[in-house]
């Protein structure tokens, strides 16, 4: 199957063309449009980019010390695979994390953060009756973020944020997967439930079960895409 070709890059005058192509790579791979297993090709690359092959190569470097490339001897370089190890490994340590942070958030949340979650919440909504999968993602994005900030705990966020590039290429996995998205809406209407409550207890035990669900609808994905092979 052929993927939608890259667009070419729009240049910034304050960042440097590197940078740019570091990270339009990296988005390509965390949207799924670099498919895993993919052979990057550097001429092909930059010629969908409108780049030269210098900025390409830099880029495929560097996303391989993160991760997001193997490079092959005599072969190449490659979008690399998402393993059951790989997905196990993250979500162990995301349900601590966010179970951490629901509950420490029906604590400590703020008024603006109780509100900015249920504002989400409808946004979200709206947009999965539209099918819009690129807002939902970005949505389901802010409405951790805002959960994570709201357990005022900025060493938890940071960790977090350490993470959060494996994150968003599994979320991009998991909300594609078939009623994922009214699943997520349903699961994240009981947290905010439970925070507004101030229910410290439940919110860890729905947070904790959320990303359980999630992990699950990957690892489903994944076997049906084995499965068609």
């Amino acid at each position: 199957m052929t993927r939608e070709r890259l667009l070419p890059i729009k240049l910034e005058n304050y960042r440097p063309l590197r940078e740019i192509v570091f990270e339009t790579m990296r988005e390509a791979i965390i949207s799924g449009q670099l498919r895993p297993s993919e052979r990057l090709m550097e001429v092909q690359l930059a010629e969908e980019m409108g780049v030269s092959r210098t900025p390409v190569r830099e880029a495929i470097r560097k996303l391989e010390l993160e991760g997001f490339i193997v490079m092959v001897p005599r072969k190449g370089a490659y979008v690399a695979g998402i393993s059951t190890k790989d997905i196990a490994d993250v979500f162990e340590i995301r349900a601590a994390l966010e179970s951490l942070a629901a509950g420490m958030a029906a604590d400590r949340i703020t008024e603006e953060e109780q509100e900015e979650l249920e504002r989400l919440l409808v946004q979200v909504a709206d947009c999965a009756a539209n099918g819009n999968l690129e807002k939902i993602i970005e949505i389901d994005t802010e409405f951790h973020d805002c959960l994570y900030r709201a357990s005022r705990n900025d060493r938890l966020v940071q960790i977090v944020s350490n993470l959060r590039e494996q994150i968003q290429r599994f979320r991009t996995t998991s909300l594609a997967s078939p009623g994922r998205m009214k699943d997520t809406l349903r699961e994240h209407k009981k947290i905010v439930e439970a925070i507004s409550e101030r229910n410290a207890s439940l919110a860890r035990e729905l947070a904790l079960e959320h990303i359980e669900n999630a992990e699950n609808s990957i690892l489903d994905a994944i076997e049906k895409q084995e499965e068609s092979r």
